[in-house]
């Protein structure tokens, strides 16, 4: 886990509320296929929605919170699904508290 790249990562409003809306999933976004959002994660097209932005900007984002470690990603199909990788943010909540 690269310090600098979790530290900018969480350096941006949108991609903090995306980590915020990411883990509370069922409360933020729709479910109309009544996905199991805990299990697969977040279709990018329901982040990029709620968040107003484009696509290529979302995918940014998305692309630099995995590279930091604080998403995963699966495939299925055409769709992509994110959610928060919890095991990371304990790692952040232990690198806090010890090294900073």
């Amino acid at each position: 886990m690269e310090h600098l790249e979790i530290f900018k990562a969480l350096s941006n409003k949108t991609r903090l509320q995306i980590l915020q809306w990411l883990k509370e999933p069922d409360k933020h976004f729709p479910n109309p296929h009544n996905n199991d959002f805990e299990r697969q994660g977040v279709c990018v097209g329901y982040i990029q929605q709620k968040a107003g932005l484009t696509q290529s900007t979302i995918s940014e984002y998305l692309s630099m919170l995995q590279k930091a470690g604080l998403l995963t990603s699966e495939r299925n199909g055409q769709w992509t699904y994110y959610k928060r990788n919890e095991a990371a943010f304990k790692a952040l909540s232990r690198i806090i508290k010890t090294d900073i």
